[in-house]
């Protein structure tokens, strides 16, 4: 296997909008696996509402059935905020080719991450569609339709 698609986030908690993108990325051109990276931290952010631990082992159980996706630790286990880059070198040592899958919703920002510059350099992004975010033909994009987010989940427990 030398090509993958690494979908990092924070996955907190994760649901049927990320099972999604995972299924599109699985069905888009020479993409053979699908990495999935929940992070320790989002370096974006100030905290988590759910611990690390339990949101490795949510993915692990919603993907349990599929053969061709993987869920990493590689973040959790460094117990700090990882930018996607050190992600993306880790994953570069084993496989030949990497898409990065972003949601739109990052796109905004995206100059802001960390070697932002050597990232863009290192990996294809494949952004997800999200909330009707214009996506410039400049980015190959995976057409989502779940209209869902953690945000939403967590605000209706």
């Amino acid at each position: 296997m030398k090509i993958v698609a690494l979908f990092g986030g924070s996955f907190d908690p994760p649901h049927i909008g990320h099972e999604a993108i995972v299924k599109a990325a699985l069905n888009f051109k020479d993409i053979e696996k699908v990495v999935i990276m929940p992070a320790f931290l989002n370096p974006f952010k100030s905290h988590s509402h759910h611990s690390a631990e339990q949101r490795f082992a949510w993915l692990k159980e919603m993907f349990q059935e599929y053969n061709n996706v993987e869920i990493s630790n590689f973040e959790i286990a460094q117990k700090k905020q990882v930018a996607s880059i050190y992600s993306v070198l880790h994953l570069l040592k084993y496989y030949k080719k990497l898409y990065l899958i972003i949601g739109a919703d990052n796109l905004a920002d995206l100059k802001r991450w960390h070697r932002y510059e050597e990232l863009k350099s290192r990996v294809t992004f494949l952004v997800a569609t999200r909330n009707n975010i214009l996506i410039p033909k400049s980015y190959l994009t995976l057409q989502i339709d779940e209209n869902i987010s953690s945000t939403q989940i967590r605000q209706e427990q």
